[in-house]
Parts: C-alpha cells; structure tokens; sequence
C-alpha cells in the first residue's frame, strides 16, 4: 500500500491524501462503510459503488469466522471474491468483540476464548489465529489482535491491557512475516493503539506503535461511551506521534459532527456503524441537522429528504413517503434511509477533503458543525 498527503490545512492539523492498493484509489479523508458480515445491510453492491460512491468498506473477522467460515471463504477465494467486490476491504481482528462479549469470554495471554452469540459454542482466537482468519478473508487493509478496554477503566488494568495488546502486536508482526498473502493481492497491516482515556498511556501506547513502522496505523478503545472532549484530547496525543507520512485510522467513530473534528486533529480513516444503524431507526442525517422521520411533523412534508441531492434517493423521494414507509414497517424505508445517510456520509469526508485542498477548510468545518447540531 503506498500513502501521499496531497495537501494540508494551515488553520488545523487535517490533510487531504490518497491511499493505493491492488484494489484502487482510496481519497482521504474517508469514511467506510461497516458490512459486518459480507453486506452492508440493506444496500447494494452496485449502490455502494455508483450512488455512495465508496471506495472502501468493513468486514468483521469474529462475525465471517462464526459465519460463513473460512472453508467456503477460501472455497470463494476470499471475501472480495465472495460478496462480489472490487473495491477495497478493511477487516478488523476480532479484538473489539472481545470488549462486547464481555460477558462471554476470559482474555488470558495467549489470547482469548469466548462463546459464539450463535449456538453458545466456544472458539479461540489467538493473535497468530486472527492473521490467519484474516489471510483467509483477504482483506487490502487488515488489523493487529488487541484487546479494547471499556470506558470507564481503571488506570491499572488499562496500562496492563494496553502493554498485553503490545505484545499481541509483536506476536502478530512475527505471524505474517511466517504466512503468505492466498489471493495474489497484498495485504497492508495496521497496529492499534490503546490505553483508554489516560494520557500517559495513550502516548506510550502510539510511541510503541509508530516504532514498528507499519504501512498505517490505527486508533482504538475511544467511542466507547466517553465524553467527546477525551476522545478529542485522546487523538490529538496520538495524531501528534503516529508517523505523519503513513495513514492514521480512528476506530468506530462517529457522529458527522466527531468526524470533522477528528479531521481537523489529523485523522484519515474513519468507520461507524451509526449511519446504518441509526437510519435503521429513522434517524436521518443532513447538512443542517438531524430527522427523525418518524415525527407526526413530516407526515404531510413533501420535500426531498435533502435538497443537496447526494444520492438518487435523496431527490426522488419525499419526507412524507418515507416516514409512511416506517410508519407500516415497509423495509424500502430502511434502504432509503441507509443510502441517505451511508451517502451524506461519504459527501462529508469528500467535502471535507475539497476544503483541505482549496484551503478554507477550517472555517468551513466550524460552519458545519454548528448547522449539524440541530434537531430538524
């Protein structure tokens, strides 16, 4: 994977550049569409390429591992191959599922077991096991084996989790220099950083990190129920390590609002599941604030769901039609929903991007999020 900054913000730490893999072009920043299990839920393959226009999105090793497996993922000749992809893809390793199974699973050093949320069965995966899954899928761009601590965490078991991750990463590093790419494209690696919200921790963890000279580098354990002022210290720390020529990855974030903020600190890659989750829900996002469409006050407003005309389903159908559509829980207004907000996504970071570039980034970013921070 080769990485350029293209140009830079002189009012913030936000830059525009572009990432190359076997897959294609990646433009940042970005944001990347989660398809936990093979699918971005509810759209398209086509709609994700010609309508949202990414160029880039999630799989989720702990859910294609339960599910399909990696004997029919190999079989398909990995993930691309089998959800019919020919853009990029991004795997996490499983390490954030070992925070959500919390309940369901014992982290030992040698890594950690857990219970299937499936059928109660038990499963092992250890740092080297996860490269292997992750061989397996195929991913452009795949993540080391780390554990994400919960928020909040004390500052011992923080400072023990993030020195394990440590070693995890070292025996992750030492896995792949011993196993082969399978699908003849090559697989870019990216650390994690940890250490919850303590400041200390956080700059020994990037420190640690950046010293093993990775293709990119990635930021975790933050969204995890902190305030946004500690996520934004947290990265600003980080961004301030990580080498400033390689990408720089913030984990599971977040609301339009924490994405222009996280540009503005440095940050190039962003993923949330909040667009598809939320939209799933009846939350819409727009450049002048959030919809609940939902809300009896949309029920005889028929106007676009946005003016902008991000994507196609933005001027073709009215707040009116799909607010009737959740009203019956007809399933068109969830893919409605997800191609809007997927796409006023991907609009925001290429905008953001544009602004980098003519130079007024800042004060566009400012306006921005003073118009996002309205219920409509």
């Amino acid at each position: 994977m080769q990485f350029e900054i293209n140009a830079k913000d002189t009012k913030s730490k936000a830059r525009a550049g572009k990432m190359t893999t076997d897959h294609g072009v990646i433009e940042t920043p970005v944001f990347m569409p989660v398809g936990t299990i093979g699918t971005v839920k509810g759209v398209h393959q086509t709609e994700l390429k010609n309508e949202i226009n990414s160029d880039i999105i999630l799989g989720n090793t702990y859910h294609l591992y339960l599910r399909p497996g990696m004997e029919i993922m190999e079989k398909a000749g990995g993930l691309h191959k089998f959800m019919n992809w020919d853009r990029n893809l991004l795997t996490d390793s499983g390490g954030y599922q070992v925070y959500s199974l919390s309940s369901n699973r014992k982290i030992k050093e040698e890594g950690v077991k857990f219970k299937s949320h499936i059928d109660g069965s038990y499963h092992f995966f250890s740092p080297e096991f996860s490269m292997d899954v992750q061989r397996s899928i195929g991913a452009d761009i795949f993540m080391a084996f780390d554990e994400c601590t919960p928020y909040p965490c004390d500052y011992n078991y923080a400072r023990r989790s993030m020195h394990m991750t440590h070693r995890w990463l070292d025996r992750c590093i030492k896995h792949i220099g011993e196993t082969p790419v399978k699908y003849g494209h090559d697989q870019a690696f990216f650390p994690i950083v940890q250490g919850s919200t303590y400041k200390d921790l956080r700059k020994q963890s990037a420190e640690f990190i950046a010293s093993r000279e990775a293709v990119g580098n990635a930021i975790g354990g933050l969204s995890v129920g902190e305030p946004a002022d500690e996520l934004y210290a947290m990265t600003e720390i980080v961004c301030d390590i990580l080498p400033e020529d390689k990408p720089r990855y913030l984990m599971g974030v977040g609301t339009p609002i924490n994405i222009l903020e996280n540009i503005a600190l440095g940050v190039d890659m962003f993923d949330c599941v909040m667009p598809t989750r939320n939209a799933r829900n009846g939350m819409l996002f727009t450049a002048y604030g959030s919809i609940n469409i939902k809300n009896k006050k949309w029920a005889d407003d028929f106007s676009a769901i946005d003016d902008m005309g991000i994507t196609w389903v933005d001027t073709y159908y009215s707040k009116a039609y799909v607010r009737h559509l959740f009203t019956v829980n007809e399933m068109l207004g969830k893919q409605i929903a997800t191609i809007h907000n997927l796409g006023f996504y991907l609009w925001l970071t290429s905008e953001a991007r544009k602004h980098i570039i003519a130079g007024d980034f800042s004060e566009w970013k400012d306006k921005m999020v003073k118009q996002m921070d309205n219920r409509l």
